[in-house]
């Protein structure tokens, strides 16, 4: 169909969104097979229910009366949050080769240094909370002012294909005051003028009305690879479909049916910031399952299991009589005893209370705790998790099993979100790095000893024979006399002893600029960070196999008395290190290829600069 203008295109994208909202929260789902159906957005509003207590079917049953909710899906997910944590300062860089230790180590401060001023830790915390509840959770990261700003997007904000999320357009539904607006650098003015006219209270993806504020206006921020046309207009880029933003808005006319469009900004971007991560995938679901969506069946038993408990001891709490006088026919006693009224009936018609006592509360009971036990076998959690004491002459062996038996299931989370947070650093977070690297500016970080170790030696090195040449320079200029070999290596000693005091009154931590290690800008000694280097997120925890190991094998080396290791001893030891994940063979050959000078007991030359602050 040909198009003579973009304000056709206008009409046409702000009509594909209206359908695609339409069709999200129409609830028809998705047939993934003969007997499964997939609502997302039924899912996403259930479990927000769920993690506030509330009923999807209301609050009072048909009698008007109040239903309990007996909530099990907050522990649950709380459990998945905590077991499958990834803290900040756990995620490094380490080197591929034995050349890149330095660079890896510098790479890993930089990267400190860019977490450390975007609040990272709030942002993995973010993160894991989203997909400990829902299976699954969309980041997204952004440039603005020199920034990079990652952020997780709630899923009651987004419109997006239930079943294929990266090959469909992608909807942010954004709720902006008049004021972010126009601070929004980009947006065509004129529109968000237009626009601002008209304000609305803001409201959910269904239109239902969240409060009475009118300052908001709802806007949708569109991503995706879409034809060209859409950004120029023309007809002949109906073929070519590059990646690109939208950002739009539209309001109901006075007509019915129609609707005023408004495009506040257009244009190509550099792959999509969205990105989705899950706990564990499923396949042909945007939407995995999470600890709540698992306790769907149980958390709907055990509260009706409840409410029939709740609605018997109620019953029980009453005194109800009967009585075959017929002055009482039509009225009810029970409300006439309450009140205090006198109850008046003809002689010899008795009045006798009604046997109301509840019964049979142990089988609703154990109802409810088979569902509860079903749900923790559903979501991998044991009694021990949820902090309750194992049965009396229970073995302490047997509890630890059955922890480590259960502590599986999350190591294979573990592992999926270590993947995809490894991807999210290649995809966005050093790119960025190594663009606002072309500086010499100082970094610093608080560094492990064997990081300290590591950088102290080149630095100690370098520094060394930077001042003993300029002195050697500056006595050749004065005297004419020329050091000996023997006078420079023992000045270079008695200058690196200097420098080495004065960096270990820093502690544990260093500052660094590029000419520290090489003449060079950051930008040049990462030329290939991504791809040379390789990222790695450790556990928050040691293995205590993996510490008993370690130090067995610290044991073993001891024993030695200085014997290098054959080959095949070597090789066995490397092992063992892949094995325990805690130090990598490449650490323990650069530890041991590059020894520290050797200490002197003469005191510090005054060459030797003053100690660094």
């Amino acid at each position: 169909m040909p198009y003579k203008n973009k304000e056709k295109v206008e009409d046409e994208l702000c009509g594909i969104v209206r359908k695609l909202e339409s069709d999200y929260t129409s609830g028809n789902g998705v047939v993934l097979s003969k007997y499964v159906t997939v609502d997302m957005y039924e899912d996403i509003n259930k479990i927000q229910a769920y993690l506030n207590s509330k009923h999807t079917s209301g609050e009072t049953d048909a009698l008007g009366r109040e239903k309990p909710f007996f909530n099990i899906v907050v522990a649950a997910s709380n459990i998945w949050y905590r077991a499958t944590e990834i803290r900040q300062n756990k995620i490094k860089v380490r080197p591929s080769k034995s050349k890149d230790t330095i660079d890896s180590l510098l790479a890993s401060i930089h990267l400190q240094d860019w977490m450390k001023r975007e609040n990272y830790g709030l942002f993995l915390s973010q993160w894991g909370r989203t997909l400990a509840r829902y299976g699954s959770a969309v980041v997204k990261y952004v440039e603005k002012e020199g920034k990079l700003i990652p952020s997780v997007i709630p899923w009651d904000r987004l419109i997006v294909d239930s079943v294929d999320f990266d090959k469909n357009i992608k909807i942010e539904v954004l709720e902006l005051t008049e004021s972010e607006l126009y601070q929004r650098k980009g947006y065509d003015m004129t529109m968000v003028q237009k626009l601002c006219d008209a304000k609305s209270t803001r409201k959910t993806l269904d239109r239902t009305q969240v409060d009475t504020k009118s300052e908001y206006i709802r806007v949708y921020e569109v991503h995706g690879n879409l034809p060209l046309r859409y950004i120029t207009g023309k007809n002949k880029d109906d073929d070519t479909y590059v990646d690109q933003m939208h950002v739009i808005s539209f309001l109901a006319s006075k007509e019915k049916g129609s609707y005023d469009d408004f495009t506040l900004y257009s244009g190509r971007e550099n792959g999509c910031p969205l990105m989705i991560t899950h706990l564990i995938p499923e396949d042909g679901m945007t939407l995995s399952t999470g600890s709540v969506k698992y306790l769907f069946d149980s958390q709907w038993m055990v509260n009706h299991g409840v409410k029939s408990t709740k609605d018997q001891l109620d019953l029980a709490s009453k005194l109800i009589f009967q009585t075959s006088d017929p002055s009482f026919q039509g009225q009810n006693a029970l409300a006439a005893i309450e009140t205090g009224d006198i109850l008046v009936h003809l002689p010899n018609q008795p009045i006798t209370q009604v046997n109301n006592a509840s019964h049979d509360i142990t089988s609703q009971q154990s109802f409810g705790n088979q569902w509860k036990a079903l749900g923790n076998e559903l979501t991998g959690i044991s009694e021990s998790m949820l902090g309750n004491t194992a049965p009396s002459g229970t073995a302490w062996r047997q509890v630890e099993a059955l922890l480590q038996q259960n502590q599986t299931l999350f190591e294979v989370m573990k592992e999926n979100k270590k993947w995809y947070l490894i991807n999210q650093l290649r995809t966005y977070v050093l790119p960025f790095l190594k663009k606002k690297m072309d500086t010499s500016k100082e970094v610093s970080a608080t560094l492990e000893a064997y990081d300290i170790d590591n950088i102290d030696r080149k630095y100690i090195k370098n520094k060394s024979i930077e001042i003993v040449n300029k002195k050697m320079i500056k006595d050749v200029l004065a005297s004419g006399d020329v050091p000996t070999p023997e006078q420079q290596t023992e000045m270079t000693q008695l200058v690196g002893q200097g420098i080495q005091q004065g960096l270990s009154e820093q502690g544990n931590q260093r500052f660094f600029i590029p000419s520290d290690v090489d003449d060079t800008t950051w930008k040049e000694q990462f030329k290939n960070l991504e791809w040379e280097l390789d990222i790695d997120v450790k556990d928050e925890q040691v293995n205590n196999d993996a510490a008993t190991t370690l130090t067995t094998l610290f044991k073993m080396l001891g024993g030695l008395q200085g014997r290098p290791l054959t080959p095949d001893e070597k090789m066995v030891m490397n092992k063992i290190l892949s094995l325990t994940g805690t130090v990598s063979p490449l650490e323990l050959a650069s530890n041991s290829t590059q020894p520290l000078p050797p200490p002197q007991p003469s005191p510090v030359s005054p060459l030797a600069p003053q100690p660094v602050t």
